[in-house]
Formats: structure tokens, sequence, C-alpha cells
């Protein structure tokens, strides 16, 4: 599987931790319940949540944790105070005004953080701050452009917070602001007088921004036919990259890319041909005596980790257990009267156990699916990996949970026997998905941990990891599962990175299968039947999943990580 197009891979569980520590405080202050990070996004449910603010892109691996949770509380107060539709509909086209227009509605919000909230209004003007000191560094307020703009911004955010500009910059700002109050002064006043009421404080929002644009457009037609300076040049391509106004209406594949071929196919995915694909029990592809040989070095290493697999199964039973009346418990002192023990009260007066409770025991009536990526590049942790599921399986086979290991792979390399009938067909344009599938099954939901132990070591058989077509490998998982009995149903997906098959992304798009994915689970995740999580190996599979962890093997195979692994499968956040 193909990690270019997805999370950087340096994407951490620390790193996931404050994205959804962020998150939280989203929906806290908020009340958005659906909020969440996304493949390094935030997004509403499904859709993505465009944030159009210049300065609410913090780096998450440069930034510190105050910058990143004052852009957090931005958002929220943005969620909170901000009527979507009014502001759309006063929105300007151009760019320039709307780069200011934008900003304006964003500071107005920031000002109406509750009082009681002295940490919020902490991180709100840090993030300003650190926002306004790394663009004054940059260089990009040398230009005249710039220049023009930074101090609108810090003579904006001055009036609205009632707080003298930065004095940084102060002194390098005061020929401009000069310049610029006597034009700005009445509207300046009237941002702090109506921040309170949108629509009114819009019109003074939008009178500073098209007079910012008309400034700007006034003194670009006097350099016309003049070689602009280095700094104008360097802010101008800057502000070309500080918002994407478009990603509105991004799908929800916006950190990889949209498929064209998909698109064109109306959102309809298909196989050139499924003649080649096969189900087949994974222990029948490897010799017993290597199966054997591979079960003996994963005990070995299992040994050495020392993971409490007792404890471990009792956080599996208080997660996805409920409690199922299971006859009565007789001789109790409190209860239902138990009338074969009314005659002992009259020949025992001060007996109390008297009476009978209803007993109720923990049942999992659950099934948990885990679906293995067996593409080449997971050939590096197939060793980790499969020892994590070895203890998750046994763990989840004690705690009475029904339990199954799939995987998924390709029958070839580069197409194998669908590409070549293709070819022979003189190669129609998209033809779809270009090669054979191989859906493993290493462990069924009838067969015991135990028994199927030997099978379970076929995960270290390098030689069955070829390419990887993730959406078809995630519908058949879950149509697996709804054939089962089992009244909930999970399935974890393991994986570190994006789907991919070299034959399918050459004749299509390289987004192509990743875009069924994300079909896939959408439609999934809407029917309800089953609950899909990822666990991301080195990056976030956020982009996928809306339940998903990311980490890093084996550095991180410790009891700590089995049991955020039983918070993921519980549907619990830390």
């Amino acid at each position: 599987m193909s990690t270019e197009a997805t999370a950087p891979a340096a994407y951490t569980r620390e790193q996931q931790e404050t994205d959804e520590l962020c998150a939280g405080a989203i929906r806290a202050l908020s009340g958005v319940a659906s909020i969440r990070y996304r493949g390094r996004r935030l997004h509403d449910g499904h859709r993505p949540l465009p944030i159009h603010s210049a300065h609410l892109q913090p780096d998450a691996a440069l930034q510190d944790l105050p910058s990143l949770r004052g852009a957090a509380d931005s958002v929220a107060l943005r969620l909170l105070h901000t009527d979507a539709a009014l502001h759309k509909s006063l929105c300007p086209v151009e760019p320039v005004a709307r780069l200011v227009f934008e900003l304006l509605e964003q500071l107005r919000v920031e000002t109406l953080a509750p009082d009681q909230h002295a940490g919020v209004a902490h991180n709100l003007r840090h993030r300003f701050t650190a926002w306004s000191h790394a663009f004054y560094d940059s260089g990009l307020a040398e230009g005249a452009s710039g220049l023009l703009l930074y101090t609108v911004f810090q003579m904006c955010w001055s009036r609205l917070t009632a707080r003298p500009v930065l004095e940084k910059t102060e002194d390098f700002i005061e020929a401009t602001r000069w310049s610029v109050s006597a034009q700005l002064s009445g509207d300046l006043a009237g941002l702090r007088r109506h921040r309170t009421d949108q629509a009114a404080f819009a019109r003074h929002a939008l009178a500073i921004a098209h007079a910012v644009d008309a400034m700007l457009q006034e003194a670009q037609a006097k350099r016309e036919g003049q070689q602009d300076d280095a700094g104008d040049a360097r802010a101008q391509a800057a502000f070309k990259l500080l918002l994407d106004f478009d990603s509105d209406h991004l799908p929800d594949a916006a950190p990889l890319g949209d498929s064209r071929a998909f698109s064109d196919g109306k959102g309809a995915y298909k196989a050139y041909s499924t003649a080649y694909d096969r189900e087949e029990k994974a222990g029948e592809l490897v010799r017993r005596a290597l199966l054997l040989e591979y079960r003996e070095r994963m005990d070995a290493r299992i040994a050495s980790l020392g993971i409490n697999t007792a404890r471990l199964a009792r956080r599996f039973t208080q997660l996805l257990a409920v409690p199922q009346r299971d006859g009565w418990s007789f001789g109790e002192e409190e209860g239902y009267i138990d009338g074969r023990r009314l005659a002992q009260l009259i020949s025992s007066p001060s007996e109390r156990r008297l009476f009978r409770k209803e007993q109720f025991l923990p049942h999992a009536d659950c099934l948990v699916t885990f679906l293995v990526d067996c593409s080449g590049s997971m050939k590096t942790h197939a060793e980790s990996v499969a020892v994590l599921l070895d203890i998750l399986l046994r763990a989840l086979d004690q705690a009475g949970i029904s339990t199954e290991l799939l995987g998924f792979t390709t029958g070839a390399w580069n197409g194998g026997r669908v590409k070549r009938d293709w070819m022979r067909a003189r190669s129609p344009v998209q033809p779809g998905r270009l090669n054979e599938l191989v859906h493993m099954v290493f462990k069924d939901g009838d067969t015991s941990w135990r028994r199927a132990r030997p099978d379970i070591a076929a995960l270290l058989k390098a030689d069955l990891y070829r390419e990887g077509v993730d959406g078809e490998a995630v519908d058949w998982a879950c149509t697996r599962m709804l054939a089962r009995p089992e009244r909930r149903r999970i399935l974890l997906v393991v994986s570190d990175g994006c789907p991919m098959d070299t034959a399918t992304n050459l004749a299509n798009d390289e987004f192509y299968l990743a875009q069924h994915l994300k079909q896939v689970v959408a439609r999934r995740e809407t029917q309800g039947a089953v609950e899909i999580c990822g666990l991301g190996l080195g990056l976030d599979l956020g982009a996928y999943y809306s339940r998903s962890l990311a980490t890093t093997l084996p550095a991180s195979l410790n009891n700590e990580l089995f049991s955020e692994i039983a918070q993921l499968l519980g549907g619990r956040k830390k």
C-alpha cells in the first residue's frame, strides 16, 4: 500500500492525541457533537469543515499547544456565533476582499469568548500573536501589498480586542497605519460597536474589505510596467496559498485528491473482470512445517513482551459485553420476597435472608473482525502485526467474544491475468479495477483462537503480500459479518497507507481506489450494521475511517497500545 498520497508518514500517536484534544475542545465549546479530525482535517460528520481565516492554519508539527488550542477555540466560536448562510450571502467575490472579510468575521467571533473562560481568551490571543510574528519574520510584510494587509489586520485586531497593536511591529507599521486610518476610521469604530450583531458588523467589515482591495488595485495600477520588488512578489505568491476558497465543496477525499475516472463514471466503481477473484484459507497457502516454524517464532516474541492477556480480556468484557439476566440469586437480605422461605420467618424471626434478586452476568453478543492489508509495504510490519493480532484474538476469545481474522491482497503484481485480458481487448479506457483479488481467511468466527493458532502464523509468509484493493475487501468483510448472528459487529482494518494497485492506477487514475474505499466506508457507516475502525501503522487513517488510531510498530507494542485499541473497539476516547 502506498503512503505517498496520504498524511505524512511522520504522523505519530502523540499528534493524533493533540488532534483529538483540539476536536474535543471544539465539540465542548460549540456544542457540535459531530466534529472530528479525519486525515488531519476537521470534518463535521463526513463533510470537510472549511477554515478560511489566514491565522487559523497552524502546523501541528511545528506549533505549540496553546497555538493549536487557540485555532480550535476560534473554530468553535465561529460555529457558535456565525450564521453560515448569512455570511455566505454577504461574502465578497474578490479574493483580497474575501481574505479581509473572512479574517474580520473570525476576529469578531473571537471577541465573543465567554468571560468565564479565561483560558480560551488566552489561547486566542496567543494564536493571533504567534501568527503575526511568523508573518512578519517570514518577510511577507516587506512588500507594499503585504505591509498594507498586515497593517490592516493589526489595526482591526487592536480595535476589536481593545488592546494595543503588537509592540514588536508597532514602529514598522506606523507610517502605513497613519496613511490608511483616515479612510478606515469610521468603519474601524463600527467593528467594535457592532461585534455582537453579525449583519451590522458585516456592513463595516465589507467597507473595510472593499477599501483595502481598492488600495491594492490602485497601487498595482501605479506599478504597471514596473518590475515588482521581491517582497511584493513573495507576498502575492503567499496570499494565493493562504486560502483555497473553492474548498467549500471539496468531497470527503480532500486530503487525498479526487478521482476523475470515478467522477466520469458517476461514482460507479467497477471491476474489469472478477473471473480470477478467489477466497482462500490462509493456512492452506503455506506448508504445514513452515506454519509451525512461524508459530514458534511468534510464541517466543509474545513471551518476551510480557503482555497481561487476562487483564486485557477483562477490559474487553467491560467495553463490549452487556448485562444479561441470568436467573435468580437466593438467600439475599433485600430484593423480592422469596415465598419458599417464609416458613423460616416463623421458626427464626431474626432471619433476614428471605429475599431473592435477579442475577445479571456480562454477555458479549459481539463479533470483532480484523481485516489486514496484505500489500507489499506491509511486509516490514508482518511479524509485529501478527503478534499484535494474536494477542488481541486470544484476549477476545477469553472474554467470550467471537472473532475473525481476514486479509486481502492480489493474485499477481501489476494486473496479472486481468490486465492481459484487458490488453487483448485493445485496452478500453477507464476499465475499473484491473487485477485479480485474493481474500484470505486466517480465522473464521466459528473457530477458537487455540485451534486457529497455526493458521494465524501464515501472516508471516512474505509471498502473500502483493498489492491491495481496500474498498472491495471492506465490503467483503462486512458482508461476511452480516451473515453472522451476533448483534454487534466491529471491523478493525489494519493498514499503513492508501489503496494501491499499479495496473488499476495507471489505467484509471491514482485516486480511483481511494475514492471507492471512502465510498464503501461511508455507505457501511451510514447503514450502521457494522462499526468500522482503522488502525494506522505510522500514519493517520482518519481520511477513510471516522474512528481510527495511529501507532508505530514495533516500538509501541506494549500494554498501553492494547488498552488504546480496546478503547477504539469499544467506541470510547480517552
